[in-house]
């Protein structure tokens, strides 16, 4: 079973790999080896559309979705890309709080080593580069404490020391920092608030996809009623908090209790991708946190995007 720290591929075949056999455009789209691509194809951590039976031999379609999952490779480090903008709203000699766009990439991986928000933040604060190593981090997530999907947009922090580093990953495993999400469901929630507690693992449907699995890692995820929307497609806006931050884990959650966030193709139905390809609503509003060095609590909070506020209005209260 593939680590949950794993490089994710999740790709449309692009008509230059039309006609190519399954192996060698997994090789071709990752740089691992035509063995090592056969080994993942067998093992059950690449699928071809939701199916993962396919033999390395299968021939791929323009069109078709690539999923896979590799293991972690050699880090190689991350250049420093000026074309990259980033929304910094906050710049402490400690960290950075970034308001992330939803299409935006946190950090390489595999199938997009450029173009990532990490990058983007080298070429501005090159004293980055490194930050994190001493304790244990990547070097291809210099500064990453915590991360958010490509489709969620909002606020993540990033260490500029490696003081702040230590402190911000303690905190997080800690269970310390104040992380909230607003999420439009599908479905009218009856209760006012409520959690869900269940253990999220790697599904056994697709490689790329989590799941409510026994075998899972501990995980939980408080909700509030924020406003109901009735009709003939009845939403619900809620409030979300995460207590634990396992992968996917607010998507994973709600869609387990019968209403999964609106846009949201992959845990949802393909229907819901009303948004836009990887565009879901889910937004984290709010961030708070113990300074690094002060040890005062700071917190900071982002307005809802504007393709959101197309779906439930602008009267949204973000203080409540």
């Amino acid at each position: 079973m593939a680590s949950e720290d794993a490089e994710q591929v999740d790709v449309e075949v692009p008509a230059l790999l039309g006609g190519v056999r399954l192996d060698r455009a997994l090789s071709m789209l990752t740089g691992i080896s035509r063995s090592e691509a056969a080994t993942l194809i067998t093992s059950g951590s690449v699928a071809v559309n939701g199916r993962i039976d396919r033999p390395r031999s299968h021939v791929l379609s323009e069109g078709d979705r690539l999923e896979a999952v590799l293991e972690s490779s050699v880090p190689v480090g991350v250049e420093p890309d000026p074309s990259v903008k980033v929304d910094v709203i906050a710049e402490d000699p400690s960290f950075l709080v970034i308001d992330k766009s939803a299409d935006l990439i946190v950090h390489p991986g595999a199938g997009h080593r450029t173009g990532t928000m990490i990058g983007g933040l080298l070429a501005r604060y090159p004293e980055l580069e490194g930050v994190g190593l001493e304790s244990g981090g990547h070097p291809d997530r210099p500064g990453v404490v915590h991360r958010l999907d490509r489709g969620t947009s909002g606020l993540l922090v990033v260490a500029r020391t490696e003081e702040a580093y230590r402190s911000l990953v303690g905190q997080l495993s800690a269970r310390d920092v104040d992380r909230w999400y607003l999420a439009l469901v599908r479905g009218v929630v009856a209760d006012e608030r409520g959690v869900v507690d269940a253990p999220i693992g790697r599904s056994l449907r697709s490689p790329t996809m989590m799941a409510v699995s026994r075998d899972g890692r501990p995980a939980r995820t408080a909700y509030e009623v924020v406003r109901r929307f009735e009709g003939t497609a009845p939403r619900t806006l809620l409030r979300c908090k995460l207590e634990t931050g396992r992968t996917h884990q607010i998507r994973v959650h709600l869609q387990a209790i019968g209403h999964p966030v609106v846009g949201d193709a992959r845990y949802g139905r393909l229907i819901d991708a009303e948004l836009g390809r990887d565009r879901f609503f889910l937004h984290a509003y709010r961030l708070g946190f113990e300074h690094p060095v002060t040890g005062e609590q700071v917190s900071f909070t982002s307005p809802l995007p504007d393709d959101l506020v197309r779906l439930v209005g602008s009267d949204i209260d973000l203080d409540r």
